[in-house]
């Protein structure tokens, strides 16, 4: 990696080898008025000795631990599920048929569990290990921007203290669009920084090629993007040609990737869009409204999702204090450069970004929009205090500290699961035990369809649960819609039939989990829905699912037999 060490066009840059800067002009064969302009300062600084090599060594201990940790998790996790994360369903469920989007997120995630699914077939592990996988990468591209930059101690405090962040521990199972785009969201920070720090085309070509993943994936792209444009100001980008060309090369590169999913949008009426806009962007809040939701976003990031993280910092700030300045190791020294500039742009521009959301535009946050960029609130909130801080950090009680927080985070979830002595007090979908429903209707269902399960017909959630707990594995048809269901032949309902399920209205009290979907009114329209009164020939499925009712749809006489899965 080469930083610059002048403040001007023209100036020297030195390679990174042990201890030493050899001075070389930077671009080689580029004029220097032409060069991109270096990393500036912060006014007053001066540059510190690079890192050792030793310094920014692979971190294996770490790798192994983290897989260590995942395993620990996600073992946790599954024992103590009924029926796998809603968001693990959809990908499962939209995963039977490859479109350029979906009914409510463009493609991304759905390709990426495309591949694994054709080998190992519809099984919720793969979600669970895919989000897994999506969040320790973020973790690692995270590790290697701060190695370089502020030594192997500070890196490997953030990582830990990363991983005591709650939507990456107690939700690590879950495999959606957030998951995917924090790992996008990590790239482009990593990215970005290369592509400032040595003006060379091919880094801004891969940062539009992760920014253009980014829209494939989830819309709230739109806040890494201002990150990038906050550092890109911060550093004047303007003044250098390279970052210029450079610039408008990533923006190129990320629209025309984005551009057949809008053409799909075009094409289906907008419905990620529609449904954003029904969701949570078209809440309009009052005032009053606004300030409450932007301030409770704000809060529940801070100080419920990411305290284990903090309290983690603060274990490793009373640890430096006992050590004497001189104690810190020369490769935990800082590198004098804008990349202060560059975490808190990661880290405080989402932080303010969606409660302005709420504010200006009357949006009512989802809480889980803040997993994609959370994790970069850790290094932001160390770049508040001295930068030789984290480098008289004492490892030994960090980690005893660690270990302990993540015990207390897995009891907390064995004692809260629906599995654990106060599981009566749990509502929601973690009461719903979709394996339980499979048993309750299955036999029956097969007699009368005479043969096995090809298609289930009811709410996403419900009907894809079911789907998968049973062995044959049924497509799903969403709300009895072929337009939500591309994967579903036109003719699979008239000749092999279906078992449907549905909620009647929940009554006073009802759990949460009961609520009816979005779509049901449309749905009822299109006679697939559930009647107020239930179906003439409904069956209950049993006292564990109350006011929940199934039946079979019989194939059309005379259709064309039922093709073999």
């Amino acid at each position: 990696m080469r930083l610059a060490v002048g403040n001007g066009p023209g100036a020297k840059s030195g390679e990174m080898d042990g201890a030493n800067m050899t001075p070389t002009v930077w671009p080689p064969g580029v004029p220097a008025a032409a060069a991109a302009p270096p990393l500036v300062p912060a006014p007053g600084a001066a540059p510190a000795p690079a890192p050792a090599r030793a310094a920014l060594a692979p971190g294996w201990p770490l790798a192994l631990g983290s897989l260590a940790w995942a395993g620990v998790w996600l073992g946790t996790l599954a024992a103590l599920a009924l029926a796998p994360p809603v968001d693990d369903i959809e990908q499962l469920t939209w995963v039977r048929s490859l479109q350029w989007g979906y009914y409510k997120h463009p493609p991304l995630p759905t390709w990426l569990l495309w591949g694994p699914e054709q080998l190992f077939g519809p099984t919720p592990w793969l979600t669970y290990g895919l989000g897994a996988v999506c969040t320790l990468g973020a973790l690692a591209i995270l590790w290697m921007l701060l190695a370089p930059l502020r030594g192997r101690t500070y890196a490997t405090v953030a990582l830990l203290a990363g991983l005591c962040i709650t939507y990456y521990n107690r939700q690590l199972h879950f495999y959606n669009h957030e998951v995917v785009l924090m790992l996008l969201t990590s790239a482009s920070a990593w990215l970005c920084w290369r592509a400032f720090a040595t003006g060379r085309r091919r880094w801004w070509l891969a940062l539009g090629v992760a920014l253009g993943l980014g829209a494939l994936t989830k819309y709230q792209v739109v806040v890494t993007l201002a990150s990038v444009a906050v550092f890109a100001v911060h550093q004047r980008f303007w003044r250098s040609t390279a970052h210029r060309q450079g610039a408008l090369a990533a923006c190129l590169i990320a629209l025309l990737m984005f551009v057949p999913h809008v053409e799909w949008l075009r094409t289906h009426d907008f419905g990620p869009v529609r449904y954003a806009l029904g969701s949570s962007l078209g809440a309009g809040l009052s005032m009053l409204g606004r300030a409450g939701q932007a301030g409770h976003w704000l809060l529940d990031q801070l100080l419920n999702r990411a305290l284990p993280a903090l309290l983690l910092l603060a274990v490793a700030v009373a640890t430096a204090h006992k050590q004497a300045p001189g104690a810190a190791a020369a490769a935990d020294r800082p590198v004098a450069d804008g990349s202060r500039a560059l975490l808190w742009a990661w880290g405080a521009v989402p932080l303010a970004f969606m409660p302005a959301m709420a504010l200006l535009a009357g949006a009512d946050l989802p809480l889980h929009w803040g997993a994609p960029f959370l994790l970069f609130a850790v290094p932001a909130a160390m770049e508040l205090l001295p930068r030789d801080t984290w480098g008289r950090v004492a490892m030994k009680p960090v980690l005893r500290a660690f270990v302990l927080l993540q015990l207390l985070l897995l009891a907390t979830l064995a004692l809260t699961s629906v599995r654990g002595p106060f599981g009566s007090r749990v509502h929601g979908w973690h009461r719903v035990d979709a394996q339980a429903l499979a048993h309750s209707v299955a036999a029956a269902a097969r007699r009368q369809l005479g043969g096995p399960i090809r298609l289930v017909v009811g709410d996403p959630a419900t009907a894809g649960a079911l789907s998968l707990a049973l062995p044959e594995h049924p497509l799903v048809m969403i709300d009895g819609r072929l337009d939500l269901s591309p994967w579903v032949a036109p003719d699979l309902l008239a000749r092999c039939g279906a078992l449907q399920i549905g909620h009647l209205p929940p009554g006073p009290g009802a759990p949460h989990h009961l609520r009816l979907h979005p779509h049901r009114a449309q749905a009822e329209r299109l006679g697939f829905g559930l009647p107020d009164h239930g179906w003439p020939d409904g069956q209950p499925v049993g006292a564990a699912f109350p006011r929940l009712q199934w039946r079979v749809i019989p194939r059309t006489a005379g259709a064309a037999a039922c093709p073999a899965p």
